[in-house]
């Protein structure tokens, strides 16, 4: 019995799925985060362009 989980703890035969999952995951969370840190800063320079564009008078312009 004890040579079946030697055999199972030296097996590397999954490892490569492991570590792409791993990495896969690390890249999706990070991903999330900056979403997450972004989101506020963006949010707030879209209100201030909004906010100058409604200001804005737009001057008609005739091809007659």
């Amino acid at each position: 019995m004890f040579s079946t989980f030697k055999k199972f703890a030296l097996d590397e035969s999954g490892a490569v799925t492991v570590d792409w999952v791993v990495l896969t995951a690390a890249i999706v969370a990070i991903g999330g985060m900056m979403y997450t840190l972004l989101n506020e800063g963006v949010r707030s320079v879209d209100e201030q362009t909004g906010q100058a564009l409604s200001s804005m008078e737009v001057q008609q312009i005739s091809f007659d």
